[in-house]
């Protein structure tokens, strides 16, 4: 209370009077009461209060009074007061103990300085009429943090690198190279054949970069129609236009703020969004639709596409100027026919996430069944074999997939199969069951080992005819020649 020498004497002794009965007023009237000095330390709670110590996690008084307030009461705003010398009449308060109606009161010394705080708990009793709004704002509270734990949930990567299975030298190298692209905040341009892994690549550059703890936003250029792609990626201004959200949405952009933008099948993105994205990676700012106001957002980008892009630029489909501000960390990922080592790791993997989906237990792939689908071309990679998968699982009662099981599935996707193995080569089986069954894996690399040495052979040791007789990429060659060291004794030319 502040002592005002401009009124009189009765004047001033009414005042100080009605002040000490308004006082007496609110410790009677109210839940409970609590002063704080300028220090922001607890030094009175009446009786009232100290029903609450035990809810607050104290035992004695004497371990909650003489305490910083912000150590003893969670969501106090007592130094909000103490700061600005402006009381809080009304104000829902939420901690341990409960939600309230409180007011928070400064007081003064003769000089007018803020020398303290008296809190007020005005009510706590479901009886009182401000029981539906407290109930509503409990609610509303509720609400807000599932909502944000949700998102958080969505907006977080869902793979590591652990997740990218195979130990084949190119599915190791493509490992390594993400790794280190993780490290960097330039651009990533993941490139491969559909179904190969670059979404979950993508993830786990996320899940292994800095930025981990922010969001994972992914955008599939594919999938947004081109009328809306812009508010897509920059969102939409309060009220741009008719039937647009009063509240403006938030666009791809600045959801991702701080972390990662994915975007998906970029070799289908319209020449008129190319502009824009460029526009918006060069400055770090974006436009909002209906909007004048330019937003700063902090995003790192990583790329995927399917497409010859390289090709779309000659064509003039793709944008040159983009096309080198994305490409400056470029992954090739491999299809699945240039790491056919993984796949027996890849069928383990598979369908142990089928059975862990459907409920039931993990199907048993024979040897015979595992070298048909290792044979196969794979044009869908992982995604086409996944497809296989499942439906042997739905297919068949047995939990031991033979090989003419998966030659009838793959007979009824209109798929190239090889046949079962008696009825290849009639003879053939008694003539494998003495040889060294060894590991598959093991078999598959020897026999990439055979056909590159005789393709080498057949080339005169010229690795450019030999990865194109052998069907693969001269940089997948040069993996295979540097892995393998009977490989690598080999004379070579380019």
């Amino acid at each position: 209370m502040t002592r005002d020498d401009r009124l009189p004497r009765d004047a001033q002794s009414i005042l100080e009077l009605a002040a000490r009965s308004m006082f007496d007023l609110f410790a009677n009237a109210s839940e409970g009461m609590m002063l704080v000095d300028r220090n922001a330390r607890v030094v009175w709670i009446n009786d009232q209060y100290r029903r609450f110590l035990p809810a607050l996690g104290f035992e004695r008084e004497e371990d909650f009074v003489g305490q910083p307030v912000s150590s003893v009461v969670h969501n106090t705003q007592m130094h909000r007061v103490l700061a600005t010398g402006k009381p809080i009449l009304i104000d829902l308060l939420d901690n341990r103990a409960g939600t309230f109606v409180v007011s928070r009161i400064p007081l003064r010394d003769a000089g007018g300085e803020v020398i303290g705080v008296l809190g007020i708990v005005l009510f706590d009793h479901p009886e009182t009429t401000l029981q539906p709004l407290i109930t509503k704002f409990a609610r509303l509270e509720q609400d807000l943090k599932e909502a944000q734990r949700q998102l958080a949930t969505q907006r977080r990567s869902k793979y590591t690198f652990a997740s990218f299975v195979g130990t084949s030298p190119a599915a190791v190298e493509v490992k390594r190279q993400a790794r280190r692209a993780a490290m960097s905040t330039s651009p990533v341009l993941l490139l491969g054949e559909t179904g190969t892994g670059k979404e979950l690549l993508a993830h786990a550059i996320h899940a292994a970069s800095p930025r981990a703890g922010k969001p994972f936003v992914g955008v599939n250029m594919a999938a947004v129609p081109e009328s809306l792609l812009e508010a897509e990626f920059f969102g939409v201004a309060p009220g741009a236009y008719t039937g647009a959200d009063k509240k403006g949405r938030d666009g791809k952009f600045k959801l991702a703020d701080g972390g990662t933008l994915f975007l998906d099948e970029l070799g289908d993105m319209p020449m008129a969004m190319q502009v824009k994205l460029l526009r918006a990676l060069q400055e770090g700012e974006i436009e909002p639709l209906g909007s004048n106001q330019l937003v700063r957002c902090d995003v790192r980008v990583v790329a995927a596409t399917s497409r010859d892009l390289p090709q779309m630029v000659r064509e003039g489909r793709f944008r040159e100027d983009l096309y080198y501000r994305l490409n400056v960390l470029p992954i090739r990922v491999p299809p699945l026919r240039e790491r056919r080592a993984d796949i027996p790791q890849l069928i383990e993997a598979l369908c142990e996430d089928i059975a862990a989906r459907g409920g039931g237990a993990p199907l048993e792939i024979g040897p015979q069944a595992q070298a048909v689908l290792a044979a196969q071309p794979w044009r869908g990679n992982i995604r086409e074999l996944r497809n296989v998968l499942e439906q042997l699982a739905l297919r068949t009662d047995s939990p031991l997939i033979t090989a003419d099981d998966v030659a009838d599935v793959l007979r009824e996707a209109g798929l190239p199969a090889l046949a079962p193995i008696e009825r290849a080569a009639p003879g053939l089986l008694s003539e494998v069951e003495g040889a060294d069954l060894r590991p598959l894996p093991e078999q598959i690399a020897d026999l990439e080992r055979r056909a590159i040495a005789a393709a080498l052979a057949r080339t005169g040791g010229n690795r450019t005819a030999a990865a194109r007789l052998l069907g693969i990429s001269r940089a997948s060659l040069y993996d295979r020649l540097a892995a393998s060291p009977e490989l690598s004794d080999i004379q070579t030319v380019d």
